[in-house]
């Protein structure tokens, strides 16, 4: 979580519970208007996934055919 998001929870807890409730809608708001489908990455988003690519094609991920699921 970034320091950004850390300031803006802990402003949100000194809130009272009803302007909580008004915030989160307008961060909802806010969200579904930049992001109406939620395909969109963030940035540590596309970070661990260009990560996990990596891993991928240095062969450093297990097959799934290769655990036991029981």
């Amino acid at each position: 979580m970034s320091t950004v998001s850390k300031q803006i929870i802990d402003m949100i807890d000194m809130l009272p519970e009803p302007e909580q409730q008004l915030t989160y809608e307008f961060i909802k708001r806010m969200v579904l208007a930049w992001d109406s489908d939620f395909t969109k990455l963030t940035p540590f988003e596309r970070e661990r996934l260009a990560k996990a690519d990596i891993e991928i094609i240095n062969g450093e991920t297990i097959d799934h055919s290769k655990i036991d699921w029981n």
